[in-house]
């Protein structure tokens, strides 16, 4: 066992050694901008659309379908921004729920300054949102609903398939955030009845800096920025080329790997509860104990504040997180947390491990043991 042990996966992942070995040609021999017509852009040009090609392949869409970005943050602003600005919006109620992302509910709280009408659905104590109680919200003049794929703190996977059915048959536009989720879980647009999935590659063991927006064919968006005509005339500026082939190359090896992936962590992630559970008193696990993602293991410590523990954990060589990495140095309770009906003096002490390609049986027995010590020393 080596130190740093990094549980932190949720937040960031290191690229990939054959990840980068793909992206480095792309900043010293083939450096071409893919919009130029002589042989080096040209060279750049197609390992984009090979890249594109395979994500595309992945997730079950059409290349064209795939517009890159700068990441998830982008996507998601790109799919929220660009639904109620297209031509024609089919209304201005926008429909979400309350542990969305940062990413999602300020650009719609935005949009509600300007003059749509927000409604944010309700959400279980375990994180997960009633299919039947959300469509029962939907409206004549419901322009969006947005519900991520899963929960970045406490990685509950909820019913997409479900909502989208009923977005596709009502003809409403329907977005997910799936950057949790892409390169963890199968995913399909079509069968998940999708019309905007926004993902990012640095969750996957690619780079930072790069993720992508599936637009269903049809599907009306409002141009997301202004300049050249590049992807198709939807975001203009330079691809960042070693990006988009790295993050072809980190899908492909995550796809390869997901089904004994996700098998060998859900595993030590159960065995991290239990763990947690039988050998620590006054813990409160968050999120749906099933329906969660598989390398999720979020939880509560009475007594204690997280950050205290956080910086305890780190002085012994671990790395974890109290929630959402965007949300980082903040003071305030965690949006999901209050959303989900958690004791605010519990949520102080919540921290999030997320496992991942390096964290091994013995890396989860030596963070326990440090947790036991640690709590014991903090508590009064």
């Amino acid at each position: 066992m080596h130190l740093p042990i990094y549980m932190d996966h949720a937040a960031t992942t290191p690229v990939a050694p054959e990840v980068l070995d793909a992206m480095i040609p792309y900043f010293t021999v083939n450096y071409g901008n893919p919009s130029a017509i002589h042989s080096i852009g040209t060279s750049a040009r197609e390992a984009v659309e090979e890249s594109r090609a395979r994500i595309a392949e992945i997730i079950n869409a059409d290349p064209e379908e795939i517009v890159f970005t700068s990441g998830g943050t982008e996507s998601d602003n790109a799919a929220l921004f660009g639904i109620a600005h297209s031509p024609n919006p089919r209304g201005r109620h926008l429909l979400t729920s309350p542990i969305e992302h940062h990413a999602v509910l300020e650009p719609l709280e935005s949009l509600a300054e300007q003059g749509w009408e927000l409604e944010i659905a309700p959400i279980e104590p375990d994180g997960l949102i009633d299919p039947g109680e959300l469509i029962g919200r939907i409206r004549k003049d419901t322009g969006l609903v947005s519900i991520m794929h899963a929960n970045n703190e406490i990685g509950t996977i909820q019913p997409i398939a479900e909502i989208g059915a009923f977005c596709r048959a009502s003809g409403i536009p329907f977005h997910t955030d799936a950057v949790q989720t892409l390169g963890r879980l199968p995913i399909d647009v079509k069968a998940m009845n999708l019309d905007l999935m926004s993902f990012s590659a640095h969750k996957f063991y690619g780079p930072k800096g790069t993720g992508a927006l599936y637009v269903r064919r049809g599907t009306l968006l409002k141009r997301f920025q202004e300049g050249g005509g590049q992807e198709r005339g939807r975001r203009a500026g330079t691809l960042n080329v070693p990006g988009i082939v790295g993050m072809g190359k980190a899908l492909q090896i995550a796809q390869e790997n997901m089904k004994s992936e996700s098998q060998r962590l859900t595993a030590m992630r159960d065995c991290m509860i239990q763990k947690i559970h039988e050998r620590i008193s006054g813990v409160y696990f968050t999120g749906h104990l099933t329906k969660r993602l598989p390398h999720n293991v979020h939880v509560c410590f009475e007594g204690i504040e997280g950050e205290t523990l956080l910086l305890a954990l780190d002085a012994a060589g671990i790395c974890a997180s109290a929630g959402s990495a965007c949300s980082a140095g903040s003071v305030e309770q965690s949006h999901v947390l209050k959303a989900i009906g958690m004791n605010r003096n519990l949520a102080r002490g919540a921290v999030r491990f997320t496992l991942g390609r390096s964290t091994s049986d013995e890396s989860i027995e030596y963070c326990i043991q440090i947790l036991e010590r640690t709590l014991k020393d903090l508590r009064p």
